[in-house]
């Protein structure tokens, strides 16, 4: 394939796989070479001492040989199989561990263990499996190097009575100690391990049609790999959408119906115990169904208040319930999800990565229909459709940003926490996504603004600004907060500041403020950044993107 298709780093590993596979088979040679010969010669000189000598050593070692020979295909095949289970676990274990952030926020702390937990306990399996072998791999060093030294000396007796002199026997006993045993020790050391390891090899080498062993298995028996198909696990289902989620995370303690989505008492946090309070005895209500818009300067701790919200970080006084349930608690993670702006996407499919945080695979109409709320469908017909497989590397950072706001969509919270999760996206993406949420049933909708047009189209709006907040409507806010009619005005006019102004070259909001061509010095122009060689997509922000251009 590397070949084929100039993969170098596929023909490095072919490469590389072939040097092994060299290496390995030299290293058989010798070692059997040296077994045969010394064996050989072992038994030529007990039986130049006394022909007797070689009833007692002869079949107690052509047992052993031949029960270690007969172990070593399942060794292969066991060996094999823990190699594939363990690779699973450690691609499983990189794919979770930089998303570990968004997989609390969102609540999908039980699917993404008992996932990673399967492959733990597949590697374990496997593990068990050969170690269970490799006993056999030791009882037939006993069997045929040590078993024929006590045979030697419970049959000495009866070998004095046949003709065997003193001297033989003593004879025999050193040709079995330091001939047969150490030739039969490195050939079940040398063979049992490089043999189980070119078996490995050469499967891997070999054209999958062609392959046996653990990759021929039933699915079951794949440890470390999923049993279900992309295109399988996309299909449709028996059970209705709701009953997919929805009956799982709410066995606990159901919903309370008349409960505000969002109720902040008293709330306080600082992030350190002598540190000013970021946020400082904030009372807040939300109703459910809200769409709520939080703006504010750069660092003034907005996104720190979504993190308080997620349960994410533990307030200095005051509480947090969502849906009537305290924050942080095991009850409340069921009605949230956080979407940060940089976004978390895994390898896998699309499917997966969509269905990440609900318990059962989705059936691909309502991932379609999901996708096409966001803004996603041009994407996935892009890649392949929902079966496709998601390198997310080769995404831009609006692209995944829809993948993260089309996985929450399609999640059972009802309240969804956008930490500045569009600010990738054009206003009209941005817009989009919005409207998706806001159009869901049973839905609260909490943004951390990164367009004054996500505050115009909110029901609600939190201005923060140090221990002066302000909260209201649209219309209401323009008359009596100073700081929200200034930066809406100044958005407006492009006179002023923009919506979040930055304080720091390299600010949290993750846009910096540059002068450059076509843009002007004055802090209103700015370009998102992100990781070097990203790619911008069509959808994303682009470079000296005014944050006036709604």
């Amino acid at each position: 394939r590397g070949v084929r298709e100039a993969d170098g780093g596929a023909l490095s590993g072919f490469t590389q796989q072939v040097e092994i596979a060299r290496d390995t088979f030299a290293g058989l040679v010798l070692v059997s070479r040296s077994f045969v010969f010394t064996a050989a010669g072992a038994l030529i000189g007990l039986f130049s001492l006394a022909p007797p000598l070689l009833l007692v050593v002869a079949p107690p070692l052509t047992a052993g040989v031949a029960l270690f020979l007969a172990t070593l295909r399942p060794l292969a095949r066991r060996q094999e199989r823990f190699l594939v289970a363990d690779e699973a676990l450690a691609a499983q274990l990189d794919s979770v561990c930089p998303g570990l952030r968004d997989i609390t926020a969102g609540g999908a702390e039980e699917q993404v263990a008992a996932a990673t937990g399967a492959r733990v306990d597949a590697e374990y399996r496997a593990a068990r499996s050969l170690a269970r072998w490799g006993v056999l791999r030791v009882a037939s060093l006993a069997i045929g190097g040590q078993f024929p030294i006590v045979l030697l000396l419970a049959a000495a007796p009866w070998l004095l009575e046949h003709g065997v002199t003193p001297g033989a026997l003593v004879g025999a006993l050193a040709y079995v100690t330091q001939s047969l045993l150490p030739a039969l020790q490195n050939l079940v050391h040398g063979l049992g391990a490089s043999g189980s390891r070119l078996a490995v090899v050469l499967r891997r080498l070999a054209p999958p049609e062609e392959r046996g062993g653990a990759e021929a298995t039933a699915p079951e028996e794949r440890v470390g790999a999923e049993t279900t198909a992309p295109e399988e696990r996309v299909g449709p289902e028996t059970t209705a959408p709701e009953e997919q989620g929805r009956t799982e995370t709410s066995t606990s303690e159901p919903p309370i119906a008349t409960a505000d989505a969002l109720t902040l008492s008293s709330l306080t946090f600082a992030y350190g115990p002598t540190s000013a309070p970021v946020i400082e005895d904030l009372t807040l209500r939300v109703p459910q169904g809200t769409h709520l818009a939080v703006v504010g300067p750069s660092g003034i701790g907005k996104s720190t208040l979504t993190a308080l919200v997620a349960g994410l970080l533990e307030p200095r006084h005051g509480t947090v319930h969502l849906c009537g349930h305290p924050v942080p608690g095991d009850t409340s993670r069921a009605h949230r999800t956080l979407i940060p702006q940089e976004a978390y996407v895994f390898r896998g499919s699309l499917a997966e990565n969509l269905g990440d945080l609900r318990p059962k695979p989705v059936p691909e109409r309502e991932l379609r229909a999901a996708a096409g709320a966001v803004g996603l469908t041009e994407l996935m017909e892009r890649l392949g459709g929902p079966g496709a497989e998601v390198d997310p590397g080769a995404l831009s950072a609006g692209e995944r940003q829809l993948i993260a706001l089309t996985r929450a969509h399609l999640s059972d919270a009802p309240v969804v926490l956008l930490d500045e999760a569009t600010c990738h996206l054009d206003p009209e993406a941005e817009e989009r996504a919005e409207r998706a949420f806001v159009e869901r049933p049973g839905t609260t909708l909490v943004v951390v603004a990164h367009r004054v047009g996500s505050a115009r189209r909110a029901d609600r709006v939190l201005v923060m600004d140090g221990q002066r907040v302000a909260y209201g409507a649209h219309d209401d806010l323009l008359e009596r907060s100073p700081l929200y009619r200034e930066l809406v005005l100044g958005d407006r006019e492009s006179t002023g500041p923009p919506l979040q102004p930055a304080l720091a070259q390299r600010d949290p909001d993750g846009v910096d403020p540059v002068a450059g061509a076509g843009l002007t010095g004055d802090g209103r122009h700015v370009v998102a950044h992100g990781p070097v060689g990203q790619v911008q997509a069509p959808g994303d922000l682009r470079d000296g993107g005014t944050l006036g251009g709604q």
